[in-house]
């Protein structure tokens, strides 16, 4: 049978021969799973009512830190929890920069150590300037060095902020999951999560979660094409 012989190729060549040749037949002839497991991507993003995931001062917009009077110990081990045990980052290099000033500082907390151990994938024109580590730079066709760093053994990759990264992901269908922390307030102004040009996708609500502060954490899962009546 075909699948017995592919079975016993693809078992000899993970084990040493003599301790393949020591077990007995029914193991030899199990059939063996030798497709990697790509990891998740997940995108976390902050959000008003109207779409602005900006929350500095950059660039002249006047609302900085407006999620702050929402943050309450319920939120964070909500998103605690999503983060998952492990995790590594993905990050474009104005929020690396923006976070590199302010983590490896932090007092130690779950989410402080977290952020601090994971491995920070950044899109940067100057990998030679990252000190926040540990780190690696996508390199200069960042598509390409997203799909190579999922296709690698690792925890989840999760992308927060990063406004241009998280369009690329979504232009390029590299995205896995949407966790939105949608906040009871509107912007008028600012840097929107999707940006014009986005293509059509259509997503599918895996979970959804209202705080007593009025914030909602809904995840979606990416569901394919949009659909039209």
């Amino acid at each position: 049978m075909a699948w017995v012989r592919k079975a016993i190729v693809a078992y000899c060549a993970s084990v040493d021969m003599s301790e393949f040749l020591a077990m007995p037949t029914e193991l030899k002839l199990q059939p063996q799973n030798t497709e990697t497991q790509m990891r998740k991507l997940k995108i976390f993003e902050h959000i008003s009512l109207d779409g602005v995931i900006q929350a500095s001062g950059e660039d002249d917009f006047p609302y900085a830190d407006w999620t702050v009077p929402y943050r309450t110990p319920a939120g964070r081990d909500e998103l605690l929890a999503a983060h998952g045990g492990r995790f590594d980052l993905l990050l474009g290099r104005r929020t690396y920069d923006m976070w590199s000033g302010f983590w490896p500082k932090a007092p130690s907390s779950p989410m402080a150590d977290g952020l601090n151990a994971a491995t920070k994938y950044v899109a940067t024109h100057r990998p030679e300037s990252l000190e926040w580590g540990p780190f690696e730079g996508l390199g200069p066709d960042i598509v390409k060095g997203i799909r190579r760093i999922k296709s690698q053994d690792g925890p989840n990759l999760i992308l927060w902020g990063s406004s241009t990264l998280t369009s690329t992901l979504l232009e390029h269908g590299l995205a896995d999951e949407v966790l939105l922390v949608v906040y009871p307030v509107l912007m008028g102004k600012g840097k929107r999560f999707f940006a014009e040009g986005t293509p059509p996708r259509s997503f599918e609500l895996a979970s959804t979660k209202a705080m007593p502060s009025g914030v909602i954490l809904s995840t979606y899962k990416f569901a394919g094409p949009l659909k039209t009546g």
